[in-house]
């Protein structure tokens, strides 16, 4: 039954927001939310999660374990009446994460209380099979106007990318040894310094596709983002929302 959630609470999680300009986009309501994103506040970089379940969140293994979990943000860095804040009781790294390669770069994260599912709060679903070659993904994350060790993100930011196909992505992992990764963007001339938050999803025709495990430059200004795979862990994923 807990399983079946996961697709039947998509509410408003799969908002196309490809249409807002750079304009609108700075004009947005200060309680607008992107339902499913999660802000996982720790040391000493926060990390983005997935609410892929009332109960559970999915993030990236590499991150540091959350000190807390805040629900339902627009700008971390300002705290808001209509945002939900819970700790974690289960933290579960995928058995295989390597952690000097970021192999299997997935964690569970289990909340201390199930999140209220609201306009403001939702889950995405996540992805069964792969991608059609060059499908295109909508990527979200946090940004700092000035960025400040242990100071929390003041800007949601986005952007559209194709996933490449599979001859692309291995020429730009080059000797990089990994699997069950998925590539966005192309190599660049300047590479941005925008710091942005880690771990952010992609999510393509409406489910969770990957999870940013590492990138060379800014992903949301186009530059090499690699994304582990969220198709093959699917079982898994299930599995743990079922026994925990």
């Amino acid at each position: 039954m807990k399983c079946c959630l996961i697709f039947i609470l998509l509410s408003v999680a799969g908002i196309i927001l490809a249409k807002y300009s750079e304009t609108e986009k700075s004009n947005l309501s200060e309680d607008f939310t992107i339902p499913y994103m999660v802000y996982l506040k720790s040391s000493p970089e926060p990390c983005v999660g997935s609410l892929i379940h009332p109960e559970w969140v999915l993030t990236a293994a590499h991150c540091p374990l959350p000190v807390k979990i805040r629900l339902g943000v627009h700008q971390p860095s300002v705290k808001h009446k209509k945002e939900q804040i819970r700790n974690n009781t289960l933290t579960m790294p995928y058995p295989e994460f390597n952690a000097q390669t970021l192999e299997n770069d997935l964690m569970m994260i289990k909340l201390s209380k199930a999140a209220v599912l609201n306009t403001y709060v939702g889950t995405i679903a996540i992805a069964l099979e792969s991608l059609s070659t060059n499908d295109s993904c909508f990527i979200p994350t946090w940004s700092w106007n000035d960025y400040k060790n242990l100071s929390d993100p003041d800007i949601l930011i986005w952007t559209n990318q194709h996933s490449l196909p599979f001859h692309k992505c291995n020429f730009m992992l080059g000797d990089r040894m990994t699997v069950n990764i998925m590539c966005v963007g192309q190599p660049l001339e300047t590479i941005s310094e925008i710091k942005e938050v880690s771990a952010a999803p992609a999510i393509c025709n409406g489910k969770l596709h990957g999870i940013l495990s590492w990138a060379k430059g800014s992903v949301t200004m186009g530059s090499e983002g690699f994304f582990t795979e969220i198709h093959p862990y699917a079982r898994w994923i299930l599995k743990i929302i079922n026994s925990y």
